[in-house]
C-alpha cells in the first residue's frame, strides 16, 4: 500500500513513541498580522502535534480584538478564538507585530497578559512581539531581546527594560523572549526541549531541516556593514585598503603612515568614523569574514583563521565567540549552507 505524504513525514517526526504530554500553547494576534509571521510563532508546537504524535502541543490562535484577520497572499483568515482562551493557557506567545506602533497595543491584551502571568503562565514575545509585552510591564527590570533593527526604539519607550538585541533569545524563567521570527523557532525548540526531551526535539528539528539546538546566548548574526565615508578623506582610504587586506599583518603605525598622519590623528579620525579603535574593528572585521567562509567553505577552521589574518584557529576562537557567541565549529555547524539530503528525513 503506497503511503500517503502526511504518514511518510510522520514516520520522518517519531510519533510512535512520543510520550503523552500536554502544554496549552496560544498565540495571541493583531489585525494586519501575516500569516507569513504566524508561521513562525506556531512554528514547532504545531508540526509537533500534526505529524509528531504530540497533540497536546496544538497551539490556539487567540484575537486580540474583536474581528481580528490574518492576512497574505490575498487570503485573510478570521481568528477563531477571542481572549477567554488565555484563561487556561501554560504558554502565551505574542508574534511579530506589523509595526511597533506608538499606540499602546489595546488595553484588554495587556491585562489579559498580565492576568496569565500572576496566574502562572509563560509569556513570550517574538521579534517586536516584544513591544507588547514591554506595554504590559511585563519586562521591566528584566533582560529581553528583539530584532536588533528596532532595539533602540523598545530602549526609548521602554528604559526599564534591559535591551540586548545581540543574542538570539532570552529564556527568564516565566518570560521569554526572541530577537526575530526565525530566532521564535529556536526559543519555541528550547521550550519543547524541556517538554519532551532532548531527542524527540532533536528529531522535530531534523524532520524540520532546522538546527536542532542554537543556544539562546548565540548571536543574531546581524551583517556589518562598512561605514559611511567621505571620498579623499585619507583615513577612510586606508580603511578600505585595510578590509581588502584582512588576510596580512596589519599593524596601525602602518595604516598611520599609509595616511600621512601621527598616529594619535589617525585613531581619533578613525574612531570619528568608526565609532571604534583601528585595532578593535580590524579584529571585527576578520570574525565576520571568517563568519562568511565557515557558512561557504570547505575549508578547515585553521585554514579559514590564515585567512581571515589570525595564526591559528586557536587565535580566532576567543574573539570569534565574543563577537558571534559561539565557537566557530558550532556557528559552521548551525549556519552551514550545506542542506543535508531531503533522505536524511526518511
Amino acid at each position: 500500500m503506497t503511503s500517503t505524504g502526511f504518514e511518510v513525514f510522520a514516520a520522518a517526526y517519531g510519533s510512535d513513541d512520543a510520550p503523552d504530554v500536554s502544554l496549552r500553547v496560544v498565540v495571541v494576534v493583531f489585525d494586519g498580522v501575516s500569516l507569513g509571521s504566524m508561521s513562525f510563532s506556531l512554528g514547532v508546537f504545531d508540526v509537533a502535534a500534526s505529524y509528531g504524535g504530540l497533540p497536546g502541543l496544538a497551539p490556539r490562535i487567540v484575537a486580540g480584538e474583536p474581528g481580528t484577520s490574518l492576512e497574505g497572499g490575498g487570503l485573510s483568515v478570521e481568528v477563531p478564538y477571542d481572549l477567554e482562551a488565555i484563561r487556561t493557557a501554560e504558554l502565551v506567545i505574542v508574534p511579530t507585530l506589523p509595526q511597533p506602533t506608538a499606540e499602546a497595543p489595546p488595553e484588554p491584551v495587556l491585562e489579559a497578559l498580565r492576568t496569565a502571568h500572576a496566574r502562572g503562565s509563560r509569556v513570550a514575545g517574538l521579534c517586536n512581539g516584544t513591544f507588547v509585552l514591554a506595554a504590559a510591564g511585563l519586562l521591566d527590570g528584566r533582560s529581553a531581546t528583539t530584532h536588533w533593527a528596532v532595539a533602540d526604539r523598545l530602549r526609548e519607550r521602554h528604559p526599564k527594560v534591559n535591551v540586548d538585541a545581540s543574542i538570539l533569545y532570552i529564556d527568564d524563567g516565566d518570560v521569554m523572549t526572541a530577537g526575530g521570527a526565525a530566532a521564535g523557532m529556536d526559543l519555541g525548540l528550547h521550550v519543547l526541549r524541556a517538554t519532551v526531551g532532548a531527542e524527540i526535539a532533536n528529531r522535530l528539528a531534523k524532520a524540520m531541516v532546522l538546527p536542532p539546538h542554537r543556544p539562546g546566548g548565540q548571536a543574531q548574526f546581524v551583517e556589518s556593514p562598512m561605514p559611511v565615508m567621505d571620498a579623499g578623506d585619507p583615513v577612510a582610504e586606508t580603511i578600505q585598503w585595510a578590509y581588502s587586506r584582512l588576510d596580512t599583518a596589519l599593524p596601525v603605525d602602518v595604516l598611520a603612515e599609509r595616511a600621512h598622519m601621527s598616529r594619535r590623528n589617525y585613531d581619533r579620525r578613525f574612531r570619528e568614523i568608526t565609532g571604534s579603535t583601528p585595532a578593535a574593528w580590524l579584529t571585527h572585521q576578520r570574525v565576520i569574514r571568517a563568519q562568511q567562509l565557515l557558512e561557504a567553505d570547505e575549508l578547515s577552521v585553521d585554514a579559514i583563521a590564515r585567512q581571515c589574518g589570525f595564526s591559528s584557529a586557536a587565535a580566532l576562537r576567543p574573539h570569534f565567540r565574543r563577537v558571534v557567541g559561539v565557537a566557530p565549529n558550532a556557528y559552521r555547524d548551525s549556519f552551514s549552507r550545506r542542506a543535508a539530503p531531503c533522505s536524511d528525513a526518511r
